[in-house]
């Protein structure tokens, strides 16, 4: 006698929260294009700008290691305070006109940084950019929490998340296309983001219960306090403050050295001295290995946090991140063996992203919802981006990008300690 087939767990999802979820989806992708496309090119454009800069003196690795941190570092602050000013937005305004304000930002000023002229213009375009980049994950995320089924919440927060793979493929794609022209042909690329802006108008909708819950706020008078205030009140206090570590760790960590490995492919010793066009060539498909590994763990967190709980996948991707970094930047290998490690470190580093538009989203109920995993996705990148700063500075101090990586990757030991503190949300419907 034959068994039936186990249902799928895509059975009883409808067409539209499918289409919400491709919406958000194609926002995150092209955020992270548009993210991508900077460490992709921070060689090249750091060293034409800081060539053509006073005296048009020769520019050395370490040079462009200082300034390239400083503009990271600020392009951090600015995803940091887009995602809390957009988030706080999206529970007042609704979560889809807050969707299409920041896809434009972001599209915008990607394109506008292929005017730079100077170094210090690079670093205000990409702090524009990154307002639009930060607050459009507050908004997507909160939209496909509160779209999707309960049961199926964290699978598909883990395909939304997955988007950032994809955006480092599209960026690594245009880079190869594009070799041969100038690093601004690359930044132009990023306005295309735009038409998603577009769709979102014409096809999605405020969610449900946000409507409910705003309508309810509007019949009890003018808005009662500070959204953001709230975050820091009695039973919410701790889920805040345990959300803004965990953040904090993964993009200190990811920023402070996963971010660098451009700069670490440029300079392997059998990539060194080739020609221009073949180490761009490495570059592209080193970031493609990278986020072959990043995509199976963005996809692979949330079926792992439904079996076995949020903390314990936490705890998985901040240990793996803490052993793979020093063992891909501290140890000189040749460029197929860094190859052959990245998936490992992509898995780790960036999958533990997945995480948060599950779990964020799962703390707070709908009326600051989308102020509260904004705030704890992106509170902690003012610290953060101290990273990419530090970065530079210790290549400095300590002579190598590989030890300053492997310094960086202390932080993981901090996401570990902060996880016996966090509240378990495995199999609790969202708050309202």
């Amino acid at each position: 006698m034959s068994t039936p087939p186990q249902a799928s767990w895509r059975d009883g999802v409808t067409p539209y929260q499918w289409r919400v979820l491709l919406v958000a989806w194609l926002g995150w992708v092209f955020d992270s294009m548009d993210a991508t496309i900077y460490a992709i090119v921070l060689h090249p454009a750091l060293h034409d700008l800081l060539h053509a800069g006073p005296g048009g003196a020769s520019v050395g690795d370490a040079d462009i290691g200082w300034y390239g941190g400083i503009i990271f570092s600020i392009f951090l602050v600015g995803w940091a305070v887009g995602g809390v000013l957009f988030g706080v937005a999206a529970d007042y305004f609704g979560r889809t006109k807050t969707l299409v304000v920041t896809i434009l930002i972001y599209a915008l000023f990607t394109g506008l940084a292929a005017l730079s002229q100077d170094w210090w213009h690079l670093a205000i375009y990409r702090f524009l950019t990154a307002l639009g980049v930060g607050g459009e994950w507050a908004a997507g995320a909160a939209i496909v929490a509160e779209v999707w089924p309960e049961e199926k919440r964290a699978k598909a927060a883990s395909i939304l998340q997955s988007a950032w793979a994809v955006g480092f493929f599209l960026a690594a794609a245009f880079n190869l296309m594009l070799r041969g022209h100038s690093w601004r042909v690359l930044f132009l690329v990023g306005v295309a983001p735009a038409l998603v802006a577009l769709l979102v108008r014409l096809w999605v909708k405020e969610p449900e219960r946000w409507v409910k819950a705003h309508a309810q706020e509007l019949q009890a008078g003018p808005v009662r306090g500070v959204k953001i205030l709230e975050l820091f009140r009695g039973d919410f206090l701790r889920p805040t403050l345990v959300g803004s570590g965990l953040a904090f760790v993964a993009v200190f960590g990811l920023w402070g050295a996963t971010n660098w490995t451009a700069t670490l492919v440029r300079r392997l010793p059998d990539v060194t001295g080739l020609d221009a066009a073949t180490v761009t060539t490495n570059v592209s498909y080193a970031i493609m290995w990278l986020n072959v590994g990043a995509l199976a763990g963005y996809l692979s967190f949330g079926p792992l946090a439904d079996r076995f709980g949020r903390r314990p996948v936490f705890a998985l991707m901040c240990g793996g991140s803490f052993v793979m970094l020093p063992i891909i930047f501290l140890v000189p290998r040749p460029y197929d063996h860094v190859l052959l490690l990245l998936p490992l470190l992509g898995f780790f580093n960036n999958g533990i992203f997945s995480g948060f538009p599950i779990y964020l989203t799962e703390l707070y109920p709908t009326r600051i919802r989308a102020t509260g995993a904004g705030f704890c996705f992106n509170a902690g990148r003012v610290l953060a981006a101290v990273g990419p700063f530090l970065t530079g500075f210790l290549e400095q101090s300590l002579g190598s990008l590989g030890r300053a990586a492997s310094a960086i990757a202390l932080i993981y030991l901090v996401g570990l300690a902060i996880l016996p503190f966090a509240p378990e949300t495995r199999g609790k419907p969202l708050p309202e």
